[in-house]
């Protein structure tokens, strides 16, 4: 029958596209072992009486547990105190504001240059509240960190040296983990973000494409800032939006992937897709409002195809949904499906889209954790699993970008949680609730019938996928619904 055709086809084509983005992950692996040893070096140094003046801008929204331990670290760089000056930007609305005020009040006593700087209406949000303090800054250079970060106290000396060259316009640290090793969710969080920063950004750097400020444990030359337009906030992905603009008018990044900053991983699942769908729905926003630009400007071709790929990554995750509602259908129609069909057509399509996934973050893993990386391997799969379940927080976010649906920035909640046992619940934070959870919890419930029908049909080498689809499902939704009780 006709139907029956075209289900195939429909099917066949999304897993072709999801290869496609697969395949990129495999050209990013090969441009990270080309180029690993070309590590950047700043034009020269500047001399101790050379070092120009920093502001450390730090943007607050309700983060009382979290915002004194930020200002300790941040006051601890390794700098001379008359060429630091450090700004507080709290927009909250609940106790920070008290905490924040003691501390800079404190330090302030003690000969440090640290401004408290609050507003009561938070009009752009992070991207308001860090052009508000640009206003007010003296530094020829802003180093942002977000609220759980803390920054070891010699990486802006190892930041600085590079602007020496007047070409760059930001210098980029990459992530560490304080609590990687909390929970089973931490350590697959640990190991997404390795795979960005580790493999993607040096790949990106070192290869001479363009990559993005990530908005926290970068300095940004203040000139920088301002020849690009500014902070804008008509997305929700403000760093990225700037970092598209200051490359595209020519400025240098630099990543330096030896300079790690700690950061606190969420430890809640609903935390976790909040700070997924933020950064999903402004990746595409970025895209909507940048790529057209992108792709007309005089850039090299592969700048354009990587920064195509980079901004529409996400939509990796509606053609995954898509995926998991027609893989039911496809297993019914195709009743006289062989094994000769199978090995021609689903499993190159199934292992080209999750080998390169596979081998991207193995490679990161490996990278960054030169001995211990063999231990990590058994986390994987749930990885694995963790990125097919979250792919209905992330169609959302995706066709919220589409559709021009504006929402607010929407924080990521901080507990302080660093150490493993530590308990987490009875912190105030929580994330903002949803229906999208139960909608997880029924496609969990579906692949549950997809697998008794593959079973029945004897497709026994789809069940290693359906399984993962199954417990991805099921373990994003079920705890998503848990930890919010």
């Amino acid at each position: 029958m006709w139907y029956q055709h075209l289900l195939i086809v429909i099917y066949l084509t999304i897993l072709c596209c999801l290869a496609v983005y697969g395949f990129h992950r495999t050209i990013l692996v090969w441009l990270y072992f080309r180029h690993k040893r070309n590590r950047p070096q700043p034009k020269w140094r500047f001399a101790e009486e050379e070092l120009p003046k920093v502001t450390v801008q730090l943007p607050l929204f309700n983060e009382m547990y979290v915002a004194e331990r930020l200002i300790d670290a941040v006051v601890r760089l390794d700098y001379p105190r008359d060429r630091l000056e450090v700004q507080v930007l709290d927009d909250s609305t609940d106790e920070t504001q008290g905490i924040c005020r003691k501390k800079v009040q404190q330090l302030k006593r003690q000969g440090y240059q640290i401004h408290y700087i609050h507003r009561d209406d938070r009009t752009g949000f992070k991207a308001g509240a860090l052009e508000n303090g640009l206003r007010h800054a003296t530094g020829q250079f802003a180093l942002v960190f977000d609220a759980d970060f803390m920054p070891n106290p010699g990486m802006l000396r190892e930041m600085i040296h590079f602007f020496s060259d007047e070409k760059v316009g930001m210098v980029q640290a990459r992530w560490g983990h304080v609590n990687r090793d909390y929970s089973r969710l931490t350590e697959v969080e640990a190991i997404m973000l390795d795979g960005h920063f580790v493999i993607e950004h040096t790949a990106r750097h070192r290869s001479g494409r363009f990559f993005n400020f990530n908005g926290t444990a970068g300095m940004w030359r203040v000139e920088t800032i301002s020849d690009a337009g500014g902070w804008q906030h008509d997305t929700l992905t403000e760093d990225m939006d700037l970092s598209y603009r200051a490359q595209l008018k020519g400025w240098d990044f630099v990543y330096l992937y030896d300079t790690v900053s700690p950061a606190e991983l969420p430890v809640e699942m609903n935390s976790f897709k909040s700070q997924q769908f933020r950064w999903a729905k402004g990746s595409i926003q970025v895209a909507l409002k940048l790529l057209p630009t992108i792709l007309r400007s005089k850039v090299p071709l592969r700048v354009k195809t990587e920064a195509f790929f980079h901004l529409t990554n996400n939509f990796a995750y509606p053609l995954l949904l898509l995926l998991s509602i027609f893989l039911l259908p496809n297993l019914l129609v195709r009743t006289h499906h062989g094994i000769r069909e199978v090995l021609l057509l689903d499993l190159p399509l199934f292992l080209g889209t999750t080998m390169s996934v596979i081998s991207f973050y193995i490679v990161a893993q490996r990278e960054v954790t030169p001995k211990g990386w063999k231990n990590r391997l058994k986390y994987l799969p749930l990885m694995l699993s963790v990125g097919i379940g979250l792919c209905v927080n992330q169609t959302r976010a995706v066709l919220e970008a589409l559709m021009g649906k504006e929402t607010e920035f929407v924080r990521t909640p901080k507990h302080g949680v660093s150490a493993r046992g530590e308990n987490w619940t009875a912190k105030k934070y929580r994330a903002v609730k949803s229906l999208v959870p139960f909608f997880e919890i029924f496609m969990g419930l579906y692949f549950a019938v997809t697998i008794v029908v593959a079973f029945r049909g004897g497709h026994f080498l789809s069940m290693p996928f359906l399984l993962l689809f199954l417990v991805g499902y099921l373990y994003v939704g079920s705890l998503s619904v848990h930890q919010r009780r």
